[in-house]
C-alpha cells in the first residue's frame, strides 16, 4: 500500500505545483489597471495584414517558429503580432516541448515593425498599447519551459534585434548582424529589448549598442557574449539543421527534466533570491521520485 500512497501523494503535489508554476508564467505584465486595452489594440493591429508566424512542432520536442514575411525582410505586420500571441499560447499548451528555434524565412531574421502599420498607429496611446501587447507576448515567450535559440541569419534590426533577446541563446550565421537601430528612428526599444539586453551583456555594453545603434557582426556578438556561436553555413536550410544539432546537446533527455531545468533558471533570473529558492524547491518536487530520477537510481551511475 505504501508505494501506492506515495505515488498518489507525489502525483497530487505535481498537479498543484504545475498549476502554480503555470499561473506564474501566464501572468500578464499589463492589464486594465495600466490603461491597457488588449481587445482594442488587437482590433487595430488586425487592420494591417500580411505575412504569418508559422510553428512546426517536431517529434523530438523541438519547435520551429518561423517569421514569414520575406518581401519585407520579415518585418512584423499587425496580424503577425496577433499571430505571435496565438503561437505562444500554442507553445504554452505543448506538454512535450523541450526546445525552440526562432528564425526568419528567406535567409534573414527580422527587420522590426512594418512601418506602414507604425505610421497608422502613431499616436502615443496606440503606441503604448502596441508596446504593452508585444511586451506581454514576448515575456510569455521568454518564460516558456523550452530551451530557446534565435537563429540569426541576415539582419536582425530594431524589433528583430529585440526578439533575439527573448531567447536563451543566439546563434549567428556568417555575414549576419544584430542592430538596435531604434535611435535612428527617434525611438528606444519598446518590446522589452533594452531591459533584456542589459541582463545579457551588462549596462555598459547595452548603452553602447543602443546609443550608437551599432552593427554587431558575429565576431563582436561573440566577444560581447550576445551570441553563443557562429554557425558554419549561411544557407537557410543548412543553418537550420546546424541550429537543431547545436540545440540537441541541451534538449536530449526526458521532457520533464529539460523543462524543469529551464524553469529553475527562469526563476533564478527573474525572482528575488528567496522566491527563486522556493520555486526551485517546488520544481525539484516535480522531478524527485519521478520516472527519470527512479531510472537513474536503478542504473546507479558511478561518479567518474
Amino acid at each position: 500500500v505504501f508505494p501506492e500512497m506515495a505515488l498518489a501523494l507525489w502525483k497530487n503535489l505535481l498537479q498543484t505545483t504545475k498549476k502554480r508554476i503555470l499561473q506564474q508564467r501566464r501572468l500578464s505584465l499589463y492589464n486594465g489597471v495600466h490603461g491597457y486595452e488588449e481587445e482594442l489594440i488587437k482590433k487595430k493591429l488586425q487592420q494591417f495584414s500580411g505575412g504569418s508566424i508559422n510553428l512546426s512542432k517536431e517529434d523530438n520536442g523541438i519547435g520551429i517558429l518561423t517569421l514569414n514575411n520575406p518581401k519585407l525582410m520579415n518585418a512584423f505586420t499587425g496580424t503577425m503580432m496577433v499571430e505571435l500571441q496565438e503561437r505562444v499560447t500554442e507553445l504554452e499548451n505543448w506538454k512535450d516541448g523541450k526546445g525552440l528555434i526562432i528564425h526568419g524565412a528567406g535567409n534573414t531574421f527580422c527587420s522590426g515593425s512594418d512601418l506602414n502599420a507604425v505610421k497608422e498607429i502613431s499616436n502615443s496611446q496606440d503606441g503604448m498599447n502596441m508596446c504593452m501587447f508585444m511586451q506581454n507576448t514576448l515575456t510569455r515567450l521568454m518564460r516558456l519551459p523550452l530551451i530557446s535559440v534565435a537563429l540569426v541569419q541576415g539582419k536582425a534590426f530594431g524589433g528583430g534585434a529585440e526578439l533575439t533577446t527573448v531567447c536563451d541563446f543566439r546563434l549567428m550565421t556568417p555575414g549576419s548582424e544584430i542592430r538596435f537601430v531604434h535611435k535612428h528612428m527617434g525611438l528606444v526599444p519598446g518590446w522589452g529589448g533594452a531591459a533584456r539586453l542589459v541582463r545579457i551583456v551588462g549596462s555598459g555594453a547595452a548603452l553602447q549598442l543602443l546609443g550608437a545603434a551599432a552593427r554587431v557582426d558575429p565576431e563582436r556578438a561573440l566577444s560581447l557574449r550576445l551570441a553563443e556561436d557562429t554557425l558554419p553555413s549561411a544557407d537557410e536550410s543548412t543553418a537550420l539543421g546546424e541550429a537543431r544539432a547545436w540545440l540537441r546537446q541541451y534538449t536530449d533527455g526526458p521532457a520533464a527534466v529539460i523543462r524543469a531545468v529551464k524553469k529553475v533558471v527562469t526563476a533564478g533570473r527573474e525572482l528575488p533570491l528567496e522566491a527563486a529558492l522556493r520555486t526551485e524547491k517546488d520544481i525539484f518536487g516535480t522531478v524527485w521520485g519521478g520516472p527519470a530520477n527512479l531510472q537513474a537510481l536503478v542504473r546507479r551511475p558511478k561518479h567518474r
